[in-house]
């Protein structure tokens, strides 16, 4: 079984420029405190290192 990752929105996405309020929303997070889990593939790590101070991740077996 691939490796997953449990991505944390713990910051606002108020007074951030565009392309990184994209990127949060195409990780599948909406709210303050919402949390997706996604493949661990080189392109979701991708965006979770655009939005770094934003989000929380943590890897889940």
């Amino acid at each position: 079984m691939a490796k997953q990752l449990k991505i944390t929105l713990v910051k606002s996405t108020i007074r951030q420029k565009p392309d990184k309020v994209a990127t949060v929303r195409s990780l599948g997070l909406k709210k303050l405190n919402s949390s997706v889990v996604q493949e661990d593939n080189p392109s979701v790590r991708g965006m979770v290192a655009a939005v770094a101070h934003l989000v929380k991740v943590e890897e889940v077996q």
